[in-house]
């Protein structure tokens, strides 16, 4: 098993059980059910691919470059993906004015937890 992908799992798992719990019990009287639900939507994706995550972690051990590239697009689609959903979700109390511009960066994440799929499939085929 690799660490690295193992310690990133562990945080990013962590951090989704922290996130969820403040959009149930933090977020709920400060902004409105549909900004909920995209919140809820970013925790759900940052779990799906933490799991993710730690079933690549069961590859890592032959070194392959699909496993490598898979992790990095898991990764950086949890970061854009779910990060930028965090941010929509709560621009209506963060005032932030380049919140409205990050809605594309969004589809970039998704693409990134595809192609990581992509990945996963490719290194399982490879497997012997």
């Amino acid at each position: 098993m690799n660490k690295r992908i193992i310690l990133t799992a562990s945080f990013f798992g962590a951090v989704a059980v922290l996130l969820g719990a403040f959009g149930a019990h933090g977020l709920k009287s400060l902004i409105d059910a549909p900004s909920l639900e995209i919140w809820q939507k970013g925790v759900d994706y940052q779990f799906y691919h933490t799991f993710a995550l730690l079933y690549l972690s069961t590859f890592a051990r032959y070194r392959n470059k699909l496993i490598n590239i898979a992790y990095f697009c898991f990764t950086f689609g949890i970061i854009l993906f779910s990060g930028s959903l965090y941010l929509l979700a709560t621009r209506s109390i963060l005032n932030l004015s380049f919140i409205n511009l990050i809605g594309p960066v969004t589809p970039i994440g998704g693409l990134l937890f595809v192609l990581g799929w992509i990945m996963l499939f490719f290194a399982a085929v490879k497997d012997k």
